[in-house]
């Protein structure tokens, strides 16, 4: 069994991980990252890949997601992978009169905060794509959203990471983390120490955490998600219905019982490979990955009430994965005070992949003590341990 020493390790490789990874090794960091299957291999390859902002709470959620986006951008110039970028901005689409009043609301906050959203009329809507539904009264777009491929962009992240010295260490699942001077981590491929330790292991953050003796809140909450064959684009930018923010923050909408119960709300991705995904769904029923065919009816119901003239499209296969929620629905990406030297990055939702550069970069930047980015208290684990949420 191999023994090796490493500055910081780094567990997980999703999306979090492999944005940590890059920071860290670009600041010239020794650094490893272990990853208990391959690259991408849990959440980051089971998603759809928006970088948004419309989807995201007016304030301290919008400002950060706005700070990952010009990361994204900068980015670009220093992979040498390309994960399929496209900057075509999105929209959400109202499925009656009350939700178009809300997003006028939601539009006139957001410009407030300097963000670049617009109101659209229903001729707006009619000219974004054929297939809409003639009765949809409008919606609104985020000038400034972009897709990506998720997958894509991990092994972007970490092709160029090597590049700076990251050490990769898959197939090395941790059992178990203890700390003196330093943390001894032991994995089903060897032994290692580190200084610091940063676990960005998504949904599977709790057990990480639980060796070290540190409670983590963070809960899985499923979502399914259909592709689409081959075709004429339905739509040329991602889109999402007014719903999908109500469900994503809990909060009441109207909608039939079946929706309402697993959590569904229209969500359409084009994908560069003229694919699409459409979603999504939302549910708290542990870790079973199952594909539930009765939710998989009710996102084609829904996506029927917008699209009605998809009727005839080919769905080619359904997935699901789990997003790593938090009650307060903000991340956490911080140190942990009980123990030093320990920094957790997770419980993005369905924000990981719009998030994952300001986390990058943040996890970097506290690891060397340096002024961040962004405010760290929000995403701070102190404020569950402080005042609990439950």
């Amino acid at each position: 069994m191999t023994k090796e020493h490493t500055e910081v390790a780094i567990i997980g490789g999703g999306i979090m991980g492999c944005a940590i990874a890059y920071y860290i090794s670009k600041a010239g960091i020794d650094c490893t990252l272990i990853e208990k299957g391959d690259i991408a291999s849990g959440t980051s390859s089971r998603c759809d890949g928006n970088v948004t902002i419309v989807d995201k709470d007016p304030g301290f959620d919008s400002k950060m997601s706005m700070v990952s986006q010009e990361l994204t951008v900068d980015l670009g110039k220093d992979l040498k992978m390309p994960f399929e970028y496209r900057a075509l901005g999105s929209i959400l689409v109202c499925d009656n009169d009350a939700e178009l009043q809300a997003a006028e609301d939601w539009v006139k906050i957001q410009n407030e905060a300097g963000l670049k959203f617009n109101m659209l009329d229903r001729s707006d809507i009619r000219q974004e794509s054929p297939y809409f539904a003639d009765d949809i009264p409008g919606g609104l777009e985020s000038e400034t959203d972009s897709l990506i491929n998720p997958y894509l962009f991990c092994y972007s992240l970490i092709d160029r990471a090597k590049d700076y010295g990251l050490k990769v260490r898959t197939q090395t699942e941790v059992t178990s983390i203890s700390k003196k001077e330093d943390f001894t981590i032991e994995t089903t491929n060897g032994t290692f120490t580190a200084e610091k330790v940063v676990n960005a292991a998504g949904v599977w953050a709790p057990f990480i955490g639980e060796m070290l003796d540190v409670e983590i809140p963070i809960v899985p909450r499923k979502g399914h998600i259909m592709v689409g064959s081959r075709q004429e684009p339905v739509m040329m930018r991602n889109v999402m219905e007014f719903g999908y923010l109500m469900n994503k923050f809990e909060r009441e909408r109207i909608a039939d019982p079946q929706t309402q119960e697993h959590g569904v709300a229209l969500v359409l991705e084009p994908t560069e490979s003229q694919n699409f995904l459409l979603g999504s769904s939302r549910e708290f029923i542990g870790f079973d990955g199952r594909v539930d065919i009765n939710v998989v009816k009710t996102m084609a119901k829904r996506a029927m009430r917008f699209f009605p003239k998809m009727d005839d499209f080919n769905m080619i296969r359904a997935y699901t994965g789990f997003r790593p929620w938090t009650k307060d629905h903000l991340p956490i990406v911080s140190t942990v005070e009980q123990v030093p030297g320990f920094y957790i990055a997770a419980g993005h939702e369905g924000d990981g992949i719009s998030l994952a550069t300001v986390t990058g970069k943040l996890i970097e930047e506290l690891i060397q003590g340096k002024e961040t980015i962004i405010p760290a208290e929000p995403l701070s684990y102190e404020r569950f341990v402080k005042s609990p949420v439950s």
